[in-house]
């Protein structure tokens, strides 16, 4: 019997250490920058099992925000998959080069849906690559964009998450 009230107590115990808010990180972001991106015409591979690959040459472009601004080189595409006539999936790998020639790999998943009411949730997760000393803290951060057409071009808003 005792043996019971002591495993109801730690029970109690661990379900309350748990529940509370101590445990639990407040997710928060810092604006990174606002990057807009030329394409080239679309190449239309077809359709197949899994949807219609539409490869995009990004031609070039530029992005800006409070820590690092520069272009966008023209050797990146985007390897969209349209996989139905509402939703599309990003494979996209972009260099971006830094206002002082610093170089930072970008490649990310998203997707674009475009819901019955005609509003587009567009939502993108890049990573980063560099060898940079003065940018290596890109390496280790996550973040999350929201992407919009404007202006003829691809723009996007990325995200840190702190």
């Amino acid at each position: 019997m005792q043996n019971s009230k002591n495993m109801t107590r730690i029970l109690l115990l661990v379900t309350l250490l748990f529940a509370s808010d101590t445990f639990a990180q407040k997710l928060e972001s810092e604006f990174l920058y606002k990057v807009s991106l030329s394409l080239d015409k679309p190449i239309d591979t077809g359709k197949s099992p899994f949807g219609t690959r539409i490869v995009y040459s990004v031609k070039g472009g530029t992005f800006e925000g409070p820590k690092m601004r520069g272009i966008v080189k023209a050797v990146g595409e985007d390897w969209l998959m349209k996989v139905d006539e509402t939703t599309n999936r990003l494979d996209v790998r972009l260099v971006l080069e830094t206002e002082d020639g610093q170089l930072i790999a970008c490649t990310y998943p998203g997707i674009v849906h475009t819901s019955a009411d005609k509003t587009t949730y567009w939502r993108i997760t890049p990573t980063f690559q560099t060898s940079s000393k003065k940018y290596e803290w890109l390496n280790y951060v996550i973040a999350v964009g929201k992407g919009s057409f404007q202006d003829g071009l691809v723009t996007y808003e990325v995200f840190l998450i702190k």
